[in-house]
């Protein structure tokens, strides 16, 4: 499939750009284990037809290509979230997930007429959490009363639910957002106005949403869609979009257990410009400034809070969610440890700073062991 191709007889949105063709690598090395938690998978179109529904047509972007650009990228593993140009049409998500080989959990979109069996499915393949979207330029609004319904069915399941919204809205679903019981993951920083403070108002309320609700996470992504003034990451510029670098760090500052970070890779529905993803990545220490930032970040995202709780057998095997709410690393994190301190001692290196936050684990479970046995 050739770069910029739409298949199946379908025809381009036109004036909206094709996802960038050979991206630059990154300066900034992403921590091993590094996830990718906010891409999308195209069709292709001939396999996977776009919804009737759809708000526009993109080109196909596979996932071959993904795991292409995950690799090339320094990342691990991704977490895929359904496209609403696929509409409640999974499939192209469920086969992206069973190629990944383990590799990939996906956020899916349902209708409230989903079926247990049909949810039963999409948990089998790696789904793990729905998306709502209230951008109305993408797609049409749906009731809340069915987004209830939706919530009440995932569940049992243990998923969550992502929500996608603009600024100017938050206002009057603060109350619906705050009501679901489950964990909420936001897209992309709810999308604020850059042009404003970001110790004002208007990014406070959704400040104070995630003070209310502690089960809320925030996707500190797309700066490309946010940024008025620049400047874009393209030729070389490792240094891009610093008008959204104050409030993505405000937010990594303040929520630093509860943030992640993704590419949104094929950045659909883009006309001024289409970053380079390598650059894109080289914005992530501008906003996560420390090592330890960029781990909580990019890696820790399953070891301390109930969202990527959800990804535990994404890295260890394991079927069922673990409850990690009542310590500070979960099993998963321990896991995760192991693996980069035999890893530094063959790389003969230190273990990264991440390592010592896992020791007094240690020590607890050696102080149950103790009681157990006894």
């Amino acid at each position: 499939m050739r770069h910029g191709e739409t298949t199946g007889g379908f025809t381009k949105t036109e004036g909206w750009l094709d996802w960038y063709d050979g991206p630059s690598t990154p300066a900034f090395r992403v921590p091993a284990g590094s996830v990718d938690a906010h891409c999308h998978v195209f069709g292709p179109g001939a396999q996977f037809p776009y919804a009737p529904e759809r708000k526009y047509t993109p080109c196909d972007a596979s996932a071959e290509q993904l795991f292409a650009l995950r690799d090339h990228l320094g990342f691990q593993r991704n977490v895929i979230v359904q496209a609403t140009c696929h509409g409640a049409d999974n499939r192209a998500l469920v086969d992206a997930l069973r190629r990944s080989e383990g590799r990939a959990r996906g956020v899916a979109t349902v209708r409230r007429d989903v079926t247990p069996d049909e949810l039963a499915a999409l948990h089998e393949a790696g789904v793990r959490g729905v998306r709502f979207n209230f951008v109305k330029r993408l797609v049409d609004r749906v009731p809340t009363d069915s987004l209830h319904e939706i919530v009440e069915k995932i569940t049992p399941l243990g998923w969550h639910v992502v929500i996608y919204f603009e600024a100017n809205d938050l206002p009057d679903l603060y109350d619906f957002f705050a009501g679901i019981p489950t964990p909420v993951v936001v897209d992309h920083m709810g999308r604020p106005d850059v042009t404003q403070d970001p110790d004002g108002p208007a990014f406070g309320q959704f400040l104070q949403l995630m003070r209310d609700k502690p089960e809320v996470w925030c996707k500190v992504t797309c700066p490309e869609r946010l940024s008025t003034t620049g400047p874009r990451a393209l030729d070389g510029e490792r240094n891009a979009y610093t008008d959204v670098v104050p409030f993505a760090r405000r937010v990594v500052d303040e929520f630093g257990d509860r943030v992640l970070w993704g590419t949104d890779w094929p950045h659909r529905n883009l006309k001024s410009h289409m970053p380079d993803d390598g650059l894109l990545v080289d914005v992530i220490p501008h906003i996560a400034t420390t090592p330890d930032a960029q781990q909580r970040l990019l890696v820790d995202i399953g070891d301390t809070g109930t969202y990527i709780a959800r990804y535990d057998d994404l890295v260890n095997g394991k079927e069922e969610p673990i409850d990690v709410s009542h310590v500070d690393v979960s099993m998963n994190g321990i896991e995760l440890q192991d693996r980069e301190f035999v890893a530094a001692i063959r790389e003969g290196r230190e273990p990264n700073s991440s390592f010592r936050r896992v020791i007094d684990c240690y020590r607890v479970l050696g102080q149950l062991e103790e009681q157990l046995g006894r």
